[in-house]
């Protein structure tokens, strides 16, 4: 196959429906697991589509994270002054062994399923209070901008130790980021305030330090200011996105499907499997996992050259009929463990129990408090967020 006709990605305009992933995405699968793919700067190289593939990549310390090896495999301009290049202080799911296990090691004791279950009144209250806001406006809202993007941008304020009074600033700028149209300068721009901002904090805290990750972090002394700095940017922007994302996109999702918010609401014990489930369907990390081969491997019968780029699909692994019965269907008591919408492997996803625990919270009390919860719009007038690197929605016009 010549490189002019290998295919390249599909973006998420291509979408049939507001909820299901590309189809070329499935047809691509369904030719095998692994396929070439085009990459916007004319490099050829491969795209993983199967589950149980994707699963043995992601463990393989063979393929690299590192940032001077990625590509995206759709046209990003605001990666062009953080990808091909080492990586920047702190942000470890740019990195490799033993970087990345330094850094991580710093944060895993923040982010265990028992300290999260600790968090769990607390968010409680978050949500609760967050409700009873959102009721007060009488009977319509945006959904994103009340509940979906407050709640866990207070929660993790709360747990590095950020203001949240300054949410304005660190809002604008993780947006810029993660917005796929974002020009070269504009994301460097965004990415230097952060840091600025982060920078800044982290001092404070080495003089007036709190009970909070950064002061921890800070305390610790084996990492440097711009580490702690970097470590605190990407969890800031990276921890709020997309648990807004999957709250606001979650809502959509089970407002599209009668019957489904009733049933939540009814029987709250059925959170922890419904949120299982939505993680799998909604995959909103939508452009899939960038890897590269640190030497030739053999993959499903390919030959992979070290240093081509992979790109590994989470949406396309997610709805894989050879791992998920009828996985286009929405069923909030299929037992959707083992998916891999907070990826695999050493660089899976350290925030998952905290963005579980928020999700499991919110959803059942969303429903409960509104049971008669419904879009506002015509669910053609949502708009989505096809430009964003985490797929979501960007208002949720809602009434009850």
């Amino acid at each position: 196959m010549s490189g002019r006709n290998v295919p390249a990605h599909p973006t998420a305009r291509d979408r049939a429906c507001p909820f299901d992933p590309p189809p070329e995405l499935a047809a691509m699968r369904a030719h095998g697991p692994v396929s070439r793919l085009r990459y916007p700067d004319g490099h050829i190289g491969w795209l993983v589509t199967g589950y149980e593939t994707a699963r043995r990549v992601l463990a393989d310390p063979r393929f690299s994270a590192r940032s001077e090896l990625k590509r995206v495999p759709v046209a990003r301009p605001g990666t062009d002054p953080f990808y091909g290049s080492p990586a920047l202080p702190g942000w470890l799911v740019d990195m490799d062994a033993p970087h990345h296990t330094r850094l991580r090691r710093h944060l895993m004791g923040w982010f265990t399923a028992r300290r999260t279950r600790a968090l769990a009144p607390r968010i409680e209250q978050i949500v609760g209070e967050h409700l009873e806001a959102m009721a007060a406006l009488g009977g319509r809202a945006d959904l994103v901008e009340r509940f979906a993007l407050p709640v866990p941008s207070l929660v993790i304020c709360e747990l590095l130790g950020v203001p949240y009074a300054e949410r304005a600033g660190f809002q604008r700028s993780s947006a810029t980021l993660f917005r796929i149209d974002a020009s070269a300068a504009e994301a460097a721009a965004a990415m230097a305030e952060l840091d600025a901002f982060l920078t800044e904090l982290a001092r404070h805290r080495r003089r007036a330090p709190g009970d909070d990750l950064l002061s921890a972090l800070v305390a610790g002394g084996d990492l440097s200011t711009a580490e702690v700095a970097g470590v605190g940017a990407l969890l800031l922007s990276a921890g709020h996105e997309t648990t807004a994302g999957s709250l606001g996109l979650g809502t959509f999702a089970l407002l599209s499907h009668p019957g489904q918010p009733a049933r939540l609401a009814a029987d709250p014990s059925l959170a922890g499997n419904a949120v299982e489930e939505l993680l799998r369907y909604l995959t909103i990390f939508h452009f899939g996992v960038p890897r590269s081969p640190l030497e030739d491997v053999m993959l499903e019968g390919h030959a992979l050259r070290a240093g081509e780029s992979v790109t590994v699909s989470l949406s396309a692994a997610n709805r894989d009929p050879a791992r998920f019965a009828d996985p286009d269907r929405l069923d909030l008591t299929r037992p959707a463990s083992g998916h891999l919408a907070f990826g695999h492997g050493a660089h899976q996803c350290i925030g998952q129990h905290l963005a579980r625990t928020e999700m499991r919270i919110a959803f059942p009390a969303l429903f409960a408090r509104f049971p008669g919860l419904e879009l506002a719009v015509s669910p053609s007038e949502v708009p989505l967020g096809e430009d964003m690197g985490f797929y979501g929605v960007h208002r949720l016009p809602v009434a009850w």
